[in-house]
């Protein structure tokens, strides 16, 4: 893509991100703001509401999700009655106003068949995704591009997906895949100011360090940031940090990468 391009992407991201009428959190905690205005958590009346609007949200690229397929997922044994009750209660809360026997905006119907309309909803995991895969495009040729879309990322990152559902099996896929893209998208941004602002770097590697503590290449870039800022105990210190952890956690030593480093860095008068 080019630079243009990429510039023009971003934007449209940003703008979405601000006009959407519909936008949900889920990092961190679950929260909804229905045009502009916060949705008080007991709106949503029944948790069984809740839970099949972040069932929507974690399979939202699952396309034609089944009702049938939906109701296994989500409640042994739940019937025909409870979904129709919970798709109810979303639709009232999405849509408030809407006129009844008229067809809901934003949980779009096909047959038995149900999904979010991501062109209507803005939903903070899937613009965070959105984003670094275009910091990972721009990474390349446009760094700054690529900086300025790692930290909308990384500004939406409140925490782990779903909070309250960390025991659900529906909610793992989304959860792991956000962890492992944030832990990326915050080394990338890290390692592009290492040399321009380093103690932003070394904050931005702590950050993925509090999220894994076992992530090897935050202490790379830490290592490389303290050398950057002449403080050659505290990148020695860092690198027996990550030895002790990963042979705490894992019984392994670090890679070798990781160990050229070190080297470099005893190298060093």
């Amino acid at each position: 893509m080019s630079q243009q391009e990429l510039t023009d992407q971003l934007a449209s991201y940003k703008k979405f991100q601000l006009e959407a009428p519909i936008r949900f959190q889920t990092l961190g905690q679950f929260a909804l703001w229905r045009d502009d205005e916060k949705v008080n958590a007991k709106d949503w009346g029944r948790d069984k509401t809740i839970q099949l609007i972040q069932y929507l949200i974690s399979y939202r690229h699952k396309h034609a999700l089944h009702k049938e397929s939906i109701m296994d997922h989500l409640w042994e044994e739940g019937d025909d009655r409870d979904f129709k009750v919970a798709l109810h209660g979303v639709n009232k809360v999405l849509e408030p106003k809407r006129p009844s026997r008229t067809e809901a905006i934003y949980v779009q119907r096909q047959g038995v068949t149900y999904q979010l309309d991501l062109d209507l909803v803005w939903i903070d995991v899937e613009a965070l995704e959105k984003y670094i895969i275009l910091g990972n495009k721009a990474l390349g040729d446009y760094p700054k591009i690529a900086q300025e879309a790692y930290q909308e990322a990384i500004a939406l990152y409140k925490g782990g997906y779903l909070p309250n559902r960390i025991f659900e099996d529906w909610s793992s896929e989304e959860r792991e895949k956000i962890q492992v893209l944030i832990l990326g998208a915050l080394v990338n941004l890290a390692e592009l100011l290492v040399d321009t602002n380093p103690m932003e770097s070394v904050r931005l590697a702590q950050q993925a360090i509090a999220i894994d503590k076992t992530w090897e290449d935050a202490y790379r870039i830490q290592m490389s940031a303290y050398i950057v800022k002449g403080n050659r105990p505290q990148a020695l210190k860092t690198y027996q940090k990550c030895a002790d952890i990963l042979e705490e956690e894992y019984g392994i030593g670090p890679l070798p990468a990781t160990k050229a480093l070190l080297k470099e860095i005893e190298a060093i008068a």
